[in-house]
């Protein structure tokens, strides 16, 4: 299989697990891609079962049928998206690299360059430690030129491509006071949770509730930190809170900075403007003009808006976008589009569902 660039070809694609939301929100996204030819979806649980019949969303847009993943011709495919838990990705991906397949893992196999790290947190060996320095972390708008020769995509978490891109300009002109720690105060629709039977997210318990979780430790946490560092290049200290809320889908993160001296006297709003006005995926809304989780539902779409405490020092910023899509399967093929050097926003041109 070549590995040149294509721009007119249907890429023939497969999806492991595609029985999750993540996995139907690929599916949704790809059946209508002018570029993509949907080829094998794969199921162990759901094996010969036609994806339409479980999704019902899908039919006239989806005809095949699951597929056991032992019976699955996944090295035929010219890219491969696990939509898996945490493991499933580095147990297949040298196979597939092998086979000069692309990978772009939506779990966290490959999100961090550090296996003590990732064992600590996902209480797991990693299987592949050697592939993790050819991996690229799939923040487009941070990475893009290392996605585009990249053969395995790691894609951000949900949480961390709200808050990394929300703080990106300001990282990288070292404008943030790093002293004082970065608070992201993070709340996700129930979707988040994976399509799972658990009593926490029964539609008793989570509606008309909201809740913090994961104080003592988030997996998103050390995958955000390590990226605020490297952004930064300097030691940060990062305090996060996510938090759950009662609508399937839909992020908000209000993360609070210490402005450095330097930044207490520049024109923050044109400083995101100008660092987003290429991103067709990034909106950088008007001074005063604050985002809704309503604005984004359904599109690849992430909003920002900067709201400067001049008497404290500090900045507010607030991020929206819709956890599945932009935060993950929209942002999945953001990169698929990169790596073959189609146009970023095919298949991505999604007007936000309102209401």
């Amino acid at each position: 299989m070549s590995d040149i660039k294509v721009s007119n070809k249907k890429l023939k694609i497969g999806i492991v697990g595609g029985t999750g939301y993540t996995g139907v929100e690929l599916l949704r996204l790809l059946s209508l891609h002018p570029n993509a030819s949907l080829t094998v979806i794969t199921s162990r649980g759901e094996a010969g079962l036609a994806v339409a019949d479980m999704f019902p969303s899908l039919r006239a847009y989806v005809d095949l049928k699951f597929t056991d993943p032992a019976q699955a011709d996944l090295d035929k495919c010219d890219v491969v998206f696990f939509a898996t838990p945490h493991g499933v990705a580095m147990s297949q991906a040298q196979a597939l690299l092998d086979a000069k397949v692309k990978v772009i893992d939506l779990a966290a196999d490959f999100r961090l360059q550090d296996t003590a790290v990732f064992e600590q947190w996902y209480k797991m060996p990693h299987g592949c430690p050697s592939l993790l320095k050819d991996a690229v972390y799939g923040i487009p708008e941070l990475y893009r030129d290392k996605i585009k020769s990249a053969n395995i995509v790691g894609n951000p978490g949900c949480y961390p491509t709200t808050v990394l891109l929300g703080l990106a300009p300001l990282l990288e002109q070292g404008l943030i006071d790093l002293s004082v720690p970065i608070i992201a105060d993070a709340k996700s629709g129930v979707s988040g949770a994976g399509r799972k039977a658990e009593v926490a997210t029964l539609f008793v318990e989570s509606s008309d509730n909201m809740k913090a979780y994961g104080l003592s430790g988030h997996r998103h946490h050390p995958e955000i930190h390590a990226q605020l560092c490297q952004l930064s290049g300097k030691a940060v200290q990062f305090i996060f809170v996510p938090h759950l809320i009662p609508m399937i889908r839909g992020m908000l993160s209000t993360i609070y900075v210490k402005l450095s001296d330097q930044a207490q006297a520049l024109n923050l709003q044109a400083l995101f403007e100008n660092r987003y006005k290429n991103e067709r995926f990034v909106d950088v809304l008007p001074a005063g003009m604050l985002p809704e989780t309503r604005s984004v539902r359904g599109s690849n779409q992430i909003r920002i808006a900067l709201h400067k405490q001049t008497d404290a020092g500090y900045l507010t910023l607030v991020v929206v976008q819709d956890n599945l899509v932009k935060g993950a399967a929209g942002q999945a093929i953001q990169n698929m589009n990169i790596l073959f050097g189609l146009p970023e926003n095919t298949g991505l041109d999604l007007v936000p569902l309102l209401p």
